[in-house]
């Protein structure tokens, strides 16, 4: 089903490449379009998680990293991977003041997870366990694929688009260039795209953040993360993120507001909605909230961090 899901999603922003290419250059435009998606299709799927990696400058550690607190996520990462019976994944971190993290590669034997040192900074260990069990869940269901493969050529479509501010309309067209063409195709276009992540990225970060809770075992600790990192990335700016705004739904939380609801331009559901899910959770397993104690969220936004 996973693969299933990929291989539609590629044919759908193939599709929008023919659809941009036809608008900026009529049929040879679009026979020319379709031919670079087809390329770029065959590259992200190979290269796609060195992409991402290298774009946020991810460096991989490992337990004889001098920091401490290096050493303690590394730990941390290959007990959850043994936990959840998968390969252990290159372990990266990402210098950003920003509290965030993603999770990358083609399959799990090609999994590289990625943390920056500002989630390092302001989580317990138990928190970034949370977080890293997410990711591997993301892992666990071959999401990783979808994810970077569908942020990749989203980006590439994005490019693609914006050339059509330099060309005339539709040249097959009687009517010449048509302007109103291009500029519509200049902006529907990466929209459409953008559309695709959202559609697909809601639904899988709040099962990323079921199976992550049973993976740590730590579903209160998740859910309070969650609070802390919506809260930090409300506050600090990602600059590679604001710039490659279609890597977003990568992210565990979405790092270009850090605040959203579940609309048609989010790319992640609210914080809020997750945390509430992940405290129904806990509930159910026999561990209820502290009557009358704040939510992590609200806690977390009146800060400061714990």
């Amino acid at each position: 089903m996973s693969h299933l899901r990929t291989y539609i999603l590629l044919a759908a922003l193939t599709a929008l490449f023919g659809v941009v290419g036809y608008a900026i250059g009529g049929t040879g435009g679009m026979m020319l379009a379709l031919a670079l998606a087809g390329a770029s299709n065959l590259f992200a799927y190979w290269n796609a998680d060195k992409i991402v990696l290298r774009l946020y400058r991810a460096q991989p550690v490992d337990a004889s990293h001098p920091s401490g607190a290096v050493r303690r996520y590394v730990e941390i990462v290959e007990r959850l991977a043994d936990n959840a019976s998968l390969p252990r994944p290159k372990i990266t971190i990402i210098e950003s003041d920003q509290p965030n993290a993603f999770a990358t590669g083609r399959n799990p034997q090609n999994a590289a997870v990625a943390a920056t040192t500002g989630l390092l900074r302001m989580l317990s260990e138990e928190e970034i366990a949370g977080v890293m069990a997410h990711e591997l869940a993301h892992v666990k269901n071959r999401d990783t694929l979808t994810m970077t493969v569908t942020a990749t050529i989203a980006g590439a479509i994005t490019t693609l688009a914006n050339f059509a501010m330099f060309f005339g309309g539709n040249r097959d067209n009687n009517n010449g260039g048509n302007i109103i063409t291009t500029l519509a195709m200049m902006f529907l276009a990466p929209l459409a795209a953008a559309l695709v992540q959202m559609a697909i990225s809601r639904g899988r970060e709040y099962e990323a953040d079921r199976i992550g809770a049973e993976i740590s075992g730590r579903t209160e600790a998740l859910a309070s993360a969650l609070a802390k990192i919506s809260a930090g990335a409300a506050r600090i700016p990602n600059p590679t993120a604001e710039m490659h705004p279609e890597t977003g739904q990568l992210m565990i939380v979405n790092p270009l507001s850090g605040r959203g609801a579940d609309n048609l331009f989010s790319t992640h559901p609210s914080t809020e909605n997750r945390i509430d899910r992940l405290l129904a959770m806990a509930s159910l397993d026999g561990k209820p909230r502290h009557g009358g104690a704040a939510s992590p969220f609200e806690a977390a936004s009146r800060g400061p961090w714990g």
